[in-house]
């Protein structure tokens, strides 16, 4: 069994593309830029904080999709694998640390309150860090990927398509969602969802796999816990 497995990589293609439209569409309401994002944060707390989290949470299960994704596609085209799971996933890297900003904005906000956070995201905005000069990964990536998925026969050509929406996602600090945004995820969603359910379709779970699966879910939520200690 290659990493990440089917089970986790079948439920990654499933999960990650519904966690990311779920948090499109959940903070499609307020205006893009970053001002009114902080000020619907402010005024919407717990509704931002589920979009922004359902957002990160789906980038972050893109990962072990990909990866499957990326190994059925080696068979046939290796070097188009290679290349688009590289660049997807650093794309993926680059999305998650903007999350962090956007996390370290929604506190600021909290704390400072919201013109002071709002000046300050403003005066920061264009500072360079690493991931400013891989941004071009967050959506190249995506059209790489569309078509070794097409060239391999992964995909077909519809599909195909859909998954190169995703490359039209805006990116960056506390983006919010605009039409390119929907259109992006539900594409995602039709490429990769019935993917996932035909790689979890095909396994059969073991008694053993069963047994197993239950305490080290219970164990890995403990430690979830205790993390929030640190």
């Amino acid at each position: 069994m290659r990493f990440p497995g089917a089970w986790v990589g079948g439920t990654a293609l499933v999960l990650g593309p519904v966690l990311l439209l779920a948090g499109t569409l959940a903070r499609s309401p307020f205006h893009f830029f970053f001002p009114d994002q902080l000020r619907a944060a402010a005024e919407h707390p717990a509704l931002m904080t589920a979009a922004y989290t359902s957002f990160l949470a789906g980038n972050v299960v893109m990962w072990p999709a990909v990866a499957l994704l990326v190994q059925r596609i080696g068979v046939s085209r290796p070097a188009w694998a290679t290349w688009a799971g590289m660049l997807v996933t650093v794309g993926l890297f680059a999305r998650t640390f903007h999350a962090g900003v956007d996390h370290a904005a929604f506190s600021a906000s909290k704390h400072l309150g919201l013109d002071r956070a709002t000046e300050l995201v403003a005066n920061g905005y264009g500072d360079l860090h690493l991931f400013s000069f891989l941004s071009f990964t967050i959506m190249f990536g995506w059209f790489v990927l569309a078509i070794a998925a097409y060239l391999s026969g992964e995909l077909g050509k519809v599909r195909s398509v859909a998954l190169a929406a995703m490359g039209l996602l805006p990116l960056g600090v506390l983006k919010g969602t605009e039409v390119m945004s929907i259109v992006g995820t539900v594409g995602l969603c039709v490429a990769l969802v019935p993917l996932g359910i035909r790689v979890l379709a095909e396994q059969k779970p073991t008694k053993r796999q069963v047994l197993i699966a239950l305490p080290a879910t219970l164990g890995l939520g403990a430690l979830a816990v205790l993390s929030t200690f640190g």
